[in-house]
């Protein structure tokens, strides 16, 4: 079951009149209902899993405008989708994580523009840089020029988000290209309002459909000889026609004064941040009207050479902020310049790092150092960063050592912690061996404390990743996968490879039964229910279909059989692919999904009985090797109980989801005998209250507990 998003979906019916409140990816929803698109897809991934969750729970809503939804197996799929609007006047858009979705999506999506379309096409993506980045640090931008595809980059504001998707949308008609709308995850998440207007039924849709196919029309193919005048048509026709777009939309916006002797220039999506600098400087304030020329790119390719030169012309200086690198802007900017022989002064990242995120700090420290030497008042920007370097001080000598990397883990209960557990435990009875890992919740498996995986090359890419592995060493690789990398692209890459070429090797699937790094939504195999899209396709069925004949399911949970299964597959005398199942359903989406069945059964006046893990504290010895085996959050420590003993002892907090894991570890690794169940039953029947009666008596005499039913009706 996936997060439920009712609330956000009766606004999506919202019409003239009234007032869209809520966050940017929400307003791109309403924007692309209010816009008349026909077809939308996609594949999850953050910070843009919501707009394809509320679509999914919105299906009424699109049903009703004769909307398609489609739900990719991965980006190129959701890319090929658009080949729609290349035929038809009809608008698609969709949506993935950037910059590995693209990557994933780049064959599809240049053939896409190679040909062009007659419908507007929008791509959505969701690009992370810098430090709340899950991603390696690429920029989308670098797709946009090798393929001549339009880049927005929309100041994260709500009116200017719903804009840029509107005009997008008629932006890629008008030129015949297809257009990406980059959201950053702040864009995502800031929140607004803005007028909301009337959703509009696309004239082509399911609702309304052609009585007959497209014309044949080789030129609107991608593919020799015309691919050959479509690069000469990208250049010649399309990108003027772009140009002369965004200057007659004004889709870029001009802020603060025309004129002054110097500027700036920013992409769009760093304009909150910039501003917040400049106000801290006595140069704007929070409503972003600014004392400097600002010129806000909302628009980041192409660039309107006119807009440009007329921008910096009279300027003894500009100088442009631009996250990430290469510097794209920068270098085009200068280009535009030096061409219109402009001898405004440049600057950019000679005062702003080449890399890395572009903090408040970052933007602050970049901006004193350009406005200084020409002539601007600095001191309270300067006083604002030495404020904070005085605070940071203060803080690391209070602390004296600095703080201990805090790297993110598995949730509490996670299924996938106990496959780690187990093969940490066989390395240390055995040896190492080669682990290829993946992209997904598994991937916190290369953290302490169970520090596993030699590489990551791409989402469902392990097995593909080790197959040249296997042949430089003696002992055989072991790839992890999850079952969203397995249906993205492992079943192909991987698996598909490995059975034709005949590897050795072993393959761990993480079967939880949802892609659950992305929020939890439906895959192939995924359990069919009234509220998701699952299929219940087996994987085994899949994996038995390719030839292979070495496969063996296990319970996630029984850490013990994880380590013999794994062990056994490692020795196995049979040549070629062993694939281990760990089958264990997601704890978030468990959780979500038993929660509420049993506070109806307990208003109810059901007996429910709940389990949850405790430790003896006097048996605890305190060398804390479950928590070394298990990293689970629950899995901590306290203070011991015996004032002879200094050292803390392992504590199980009340976070416990009663998975079992710690005692499967310590029994598995042989560990002490101090883990306990306690079941808690709430609506105890008679015979629960007698069994606990006999037992509080049997053990009075012993100093055990003196009650045994608390006021909440419960027995433990």
């Amino acid at each position: 079951m996936e997060v439920s998003f009712a609330k956000e979906i009766a606004s999506l019916k919202l019409g003239s009149g009234s007032t869209f409140r809520g966050e940017g990816i929400l307003a791109v929803t309403k924007a692309l209902l209010q816009s008349g698109v026909g077809y939308v897809g996609g594949y999850q991934g953050a910070p843009v899993s919501h707009l394809l969750d509320v679509l999914l729970q919105a299906e009424d809503v699109l049903s009703e405008l004769g909307v398609h939804l489609q739900t990719c197996t991965n980006e190129a799929a959701a890319a090929a989708l658009l080949a729609a609007s290349i035929n038809y006047p009809v608008r698609g858009a969709v949506t993935w994580k950037s910059i590995v979705g693209t990557n994933v999506a780049a064959d599809a999506l240049s053939n896409l523009s190679s040909a062009g379309v007659i419908g507007g096409a929008l791509i959505v993506v969701g690009e992370d840089y810098g430090e709340g980045a899950s991603v390696i640090q690429e920029r989308t931008h670098a797709f946009a020029v090798k393929s001549s595809v339009w880049l927005l980059d929309p100041r994260p504001d709500l009116p200017t988000i719903v804009r840029m998707v509107e005009q997008g949308f008629e932006l890629s008609e008008a030129t015949n290209t297809p257009v990406i709308l980059e959201l950053r995850i702040r864009a995502c998440h800031v929140y607004g309002s803005f007028d909301a207007r009337d959703n509009v039924a696309a004239k082509v849709s399911a609702n309304a459909r052609l009585a007959e196919p497209a014309v044949f029309d080789y030129a609107k193919l991608s593919h020799p000889p015309v691919t050959f005048n479509q690069e000469i048509d990208k250049v010649t026709r399309r990108r003027p026609l772009a140009e002369q777009f965004i200057l007659d939309h004004k889709l870029n916006e001009q802020i603060g004064p025309a004129d002054g002797d110097v500027g700036i220039i920013v992409q769009g999506g760093l304009f909150n941040v910039l501003n917040g600098r400049l106000a801290e400087a006595g140069l704007s304030d929070i409503y972003g009207n600014a004392a400097v020329s600002t010129l806000v790119l909302n628009v980041t390719h192409p660039l309107s050479t006119r807009q440009i030169t007329d921008f910096c012309a009279g300027k003894k200086a500009v100088i442009v902020v631009e996250e990430g690198a290469p510097d794209f802007l920068e270098q085009a900017i200068g280009q535009i310049l030096r061409k219109a022989d402009l001898q405004t002064k440049l600057h950019g990242k000679d005062c702003l790092p080449m890399a890395g995120e572009y903090t408040p700090l970052v933007v602050a420290d970049g901006l004193a150092k350009f406005l200084a030497p020409y002539g601007r008042d600095v001191s309270a920007l300067t006083a604002w960063l030495a404020a904070h370097k005085t605070r940071t001080a203060k803080i690391a000598a209070a602390l004296k050592t600095p703080l201990p990397a805090r790297p993110p883990t598995f949730c509490t209960g996670c299924p996938e912690r106990p496959v780690f557990s187990a093969m940490k435990i066989l390395k240390q009875e055995t040896s190492a061996v080669h682990v290829a890992a993946d992209i997904g919740c598994h991937a916190f498996g290369t953290f302490a404390p169970f520090s596993q995986g030699n590489s990551i090359l791409g989402y469902g890419m392990s097995l593909a990743s080790a197959a040249a592995v296997a042949s430089v060493q003696q002992k055989r690789p072991v790839s992890i996968m999850g079952d969203g990398g397995f249906w993205h692209n492992g079943l192909l890459s991987g698996v598909a490879s490995a059975a034709f070429n005949k590897d050795d090797g072993v393959l761990i699937v993480m079967n939880n039964g949802y892609s659950s790094a992305t929020g939890t939504q439906d895959l192939p195999s995924s359990r069919p229910n009234d509220e998701g899209r699952g299929k219940g396709i087996e994987i085994e069925r899949s994996l038995r279909a390719l030839g292979l004949g070495w496969i063996r399911r296990v319970r996630t949970y029984s850490v013990g059989e994880v380590k013999r299964t794994l062990d056994a597959a490692l020795k196995s005398k049979d040549k070629g692919l062993k694939v281990i199942i760990a089958d264990g359903e997601c704890q978030l989406a468990r959780q979500r999904r038993v929660r509420p069945v049993l506070a109806k059964a307990i208003a109810d006046g059901k007996r429910v009985v709940r389990q949850r893990f405790w430790i003896d504290p006097d048996v605890c010895t305190g060398d804390r090797s479950c928590i070394r085996l298990s990293g689970c959050p629950s899995l901590t420590v306290k203070p011991s109980e015996d004032p002879l003993r200094t050292d803390p002892i392992a504590h199980v907090n009340n976070d416990c989801v009663g998975c079992g894991l710690c005692g499967e570890v310590a029994h598995a690794a042989q560990l002490c005998p101090s883990f306990a169940r306690i079941d808690i039953i709430q609506n105890p029947s008679r015979i629960d209250r007698w069994k606990r009666a006999i037992s509080r008596a049997l053990m009075r005499p012993f100093g055990g507990p003196s009650a045994a039913i608390t006021n909440g009706g419960r027995v433990t």
